[in-house]
């Protein structure tokens, strides 16, 4: 946890009541993914690392949306109708009306804030000259249409939104993330006070600075060294351009940490990857959530893993799935066209082409043939494979569940196994096969003959 320098308690409130219409989408805005998971819990991540009492999310539209995202870990206020930014936290007044502390606004689709820069923010509010009002503010190549945040030396004499801004103030380069913080009873006897006299008649959030500066106030702008971390995502192609960047930042991350991705920009992590040392990842290769990687792993090209724990010295693919509840023990291998579903593969067994091995447990050393699955659903319950060490398993072979096979026993190939097979036996499960000599000439003959007289 990164703590703010003071210990003054803290509210959360996180704007969540847009409509996202930019991105023509019936899920939420902020519920859309980034690295597997939504982007408002990055941002709840980091902010939660600060420790603070109460979390206040302002939602409009799609309010069951969030409400059963979060789960109950959040005061739901509804915003109805949305009258600007300002009027969004107001909605916040009743849910800490008994709160005495710190308040971080916060957006929700403003979602890579790094924990160390709210602790800035917050820590600049309790300087000894005690400003009122706390701004993030960024310096982007381009200042677009942000709004602006005029200042002297990190104090801000005024904030003003770009469609209300003279030619001057368009030229300062210091823009506003919309990020603020602020001390409750403050926030909000600043907040009354502001009104909709402007191009857009709405309610602005950075005019309690203003307001708190005419008052005589000090409001102060701490400024973020890196524009990315306060880049919104309002459409599909931002969301896009937003996950590029924190793959960019993972990738770099994996290889800094003793890894080698042989093409990284084909690599795709998830929020909670976690990669060991001297792991080769081929091109290709996308991990989703859940995913654990030991020391000294090879994953080859074109794999997917998901909520899989893989053990040291393990290999993977080309072509592997790896599902939910798969476990690779250490030295195991997991060949081309291989998918595992909530199956242990023991250690130094191997399954090295075209198998399915779900609801299964592989025991050390066993040998899985080519063509094999596990037979583990019968249309209403899953039933589990257990396979025992130094087992072998005879290619195009079909164990259908629930059924067990013993230490060292051998499965013939093509056998379809519905009974136990004992330690150390042989299990054959094949139909005789019947001879007839002749009789393909015989066919081929007949049928040839049959085709020149449909021609004639």
């Amino acid at each position: 946890m990164i703590m703010a320098a003071t210990d003054t308690p803290l509210a959360l409130v996180v704007l969540a009541a847009g409509k996202g219409t930019r991105m023509k989408s019936d899920r939420h805005k902020v519920l859309h993914p980034i690295a597997g998971r939504p982007m408002i819990e990055h941002l709840l991540a980091s902010a939660n690392a600060l420790g603070a009492e109460r979390l206040v999310v302002i939602a409009g539209h799609g309010r069951d949306q969030l409400e059963t995202a979060l789960g109950g870990r959040a005061t739901i206020a509804v915003q109805e109708p949305q009258l600007g930014t300002a009027h969004a936290v107001l909605q916040a007044r009743e849910a800490l009306a008994d709160f005495a502390g710190d308040v971080l606004v916060l957006y929700a689709d403003v979602p890579f804030v790094r924990t160390e820069t709210m602790a800035a923010m917050l820590d600049r509010l309790h300087a000894t000259d005690a400003p009122a009002v706390v701004v993030l503010g960024f310096e982007p190549d381009d200042a677009l249409a942000y709004g602006r945040v005029v200042a002297d030396e990190g104090r801000i004499a005024k904030m003003v939104e770009f469609k209300d801004a003279s030619e001057a103030e368009r030229a300062t380069r210091l823009c506003n993330s919309g990020l603020l913080a602020a001390r409750s009873d403050a926030l909000f006897a600043l907040l009354d006070r502001v009104g909709n006299d402007n191009a857009q008649g709405e309610y602005y959030l950075p005019d309690i600075v203003n307001i708190a500066t005419a008052d005589g106030a000090t409001c102060a702008v701490v400024v973020t060294t890196n524009p990315d971390e306060v880049a919104g995502i309002n459409s599909r192609a931002e969301l896009a351009e937003a996950e590029a960047r924190w793959q960019a930042v993972r990738r770099r991350q994996a290889m800094d940490d003793g890894a080698t991705l042989i093409a990284p920009e084909t690599v795709w992590f998830a929020w909670d990857t976690q990669i060991g040392r001297d792991v080769t990842i081929e091109p290709q290769v996308v991990f989703g959530p859940g995913v654990t990687v030991a020391n000294d792993v090879v994953i080859h090209a074109f794999c997917h893993i998901e909520g899989a724990t893989i053990a040291s010295k393990v290999e993977v693919g080309p072509y592997a799935r790896l599902r939910p509840g798969a476990v690779l023990e250490e030295r195991s291998k997991i060949g081309n066209f291989v998918e595992m579903k909530k199956a242990v593969l023991g250690k130094g067994a191997k399954a090295n082409h075209l198998t399915y091995l779900g609801d299964a447990e592989i025991g050390a050393g066993a040998n899985i043939g080519a063509g094999t699955i596990t037979c583990n659903y019968d249309g209403y319950f899953k039933h589990k494979t257990v396979i025992g060490e130094r087992a072998f398993i005879g290619s195009n072979s079909a164990l259908i569940a629930p059924v067990r096979i013993g230490a060292d026993a051998i499965v013939a190939a093509g056998s379809a196994v519905s009974r136990d097979v004992a330690d150390g036996e042989l299990r054959l499960v094949r139909a005789e096969q019947l001879v007839k000599p002749g009789w393909a000439d015989e066919f081929h003959d007949a049928m040839k003959k049959k085709k020149a007289e449909k021609k004639g």
